[in-house]
């Protein structure tokens, strides 16, 4: 088996609050800082997409760069980039958009797309030092 990771990158912008509606502003506060601020933050996120398999015979492609790029656009940077995710997107109208929920999210909307031979990790940087991989 010659397995190759194949990697793609993009960047999207977004704004998020980070809290818990069961919890009050003390305790929202305290759990999650400067990310509780009622009228948003943004982050610059970079994305990192691997997908991991051995290349095809005919093309020598594990997965077609061209065509990763262009699903990645589809289902994530067109969804979160320059949104908020809180208010803009269904998927977060539910769900605190932590970079590890983000990250979950994101393995959720390309998964589907790929050939089930493939493996998938997301790896989603929120800041340079702090980043979030699924799934591990």
């Amino acid at each position: 088996m010659n397995k190759v990771a194949v990697f793609r990158k993009e960047h999207f912008n977004a704004a998020h609050r980070l809290y818990n509606p069961a919890w009050d502003d003390q305790k929202n506060d305290s759990v999650f800082g400067l990310c509780n601020n009622p009228h948003f933050h943004g982050h610059n996120y970079e994305l990192v997409v691997r997908i991991t398999g051995e290349p095809d015979p005919a093309t020598g492609y594990v997965i077609d760069t061209k065509q990763l790029s262009g699903l990645i656009k589809k289902e994530v940077l067109s969804r979160f980039d320059h949104k908020n995710l809180n208010l803009d997107t269904a998927e977060f109208a539910h769900l605190n958009p932590t970079a590890e929920n983000i990250a979950i999210v994101i393995y959720g909307l390309l998964r589907p797309h790929l050939d089930t031979k493939l493996d998938l990790l997301v790896r989603l940087y929120e800041t340079e030092r702090n980043f979030v991989e699924y799934p591990v």
